[in-house]
């Protein structure tokens, strides 16, 4: 099954499973999940080693509705190795870098805090390198979704604490994947 053209590709970074929700890792696939259901797209279906939907999302714009057509990819192949998912989907879709938004957690924002952004360094996120190298460019959307540090540098504690369950409150969290979410509709405005 083909899907249609599209004007944007947007990605929600995490690692597939049980075991994995709720974590910090993969608050890009909560923010995505959000979005699908916000604008009312279809249940997702297996391409491109990931979860798609795609559909027309109604965004205002100046008092103006504006439609845009989406599709909404989570990369099933763990997230160290998202590219290789990224990578055929953006092809396939025809879908330039600059129109490619990448939503993943970020260790270095405090939790609640998120920022876009078009490129940049990748801080050790792996899931960014994979989708860098697949992309051959880090010209990329992001939004970085902030979800705080633990008080160590210890790699072995840091995947402890972005594998395991968010230490906040459930509340604080869906404001967080909320923020998110509307921090990925304002780019496409």
């Amino acid at each position: 099954m083909s899907l249609a053209p599209v004007d944007w590709l947007i990605v929600g970074l995490g690692n597939p499973g049980p075991q994995y929700e709720g974590s910090p890792h993969n608050v890009g696939f909560d923010v995505a999940e959000r979005l699908r259901a916000r604008w009312e797209l279809g249940k997702p279906r297996s391409k491109y080693r990931g979860l798609i939907t795609d559909g027309r999302v109604v965004l205002p714009n100046g008092g103006h509705d504006r439609i845009t057509r989406v599709a909404i990819l989570m990369p099933q192949t763990y997230m160290n190795d998202a590219g290789k998912s990224v990578g055929p989907a953006r092809g396939e879709l025809h879908v330039e870098p600059d129109r490619l938004i990448v939503i993943h957690d970020e260790i270095d924002l405090p939790f609640g805090q998120i920022r876009s952004r078009v490129g940049g360094g990748l801080a050790g996120h792996n899931g960014l390198r994979s989708v860098k190298s697949a992309l051959g460019t880090g010209d990329f959307q992001r939004v970085r979704v902030g979800v705080g540090r633990p008080p160590t540098t210890d790699p072995d504690r840091v995947a402890a604490y972005v594998l395991g369950k968010f230490k906040e409150p459930r509340e604080a969290v869906q404001a967080l994947i909320d923020s998110a979410a509307d921090a990925v509709e304002q780019l496409l405005s």
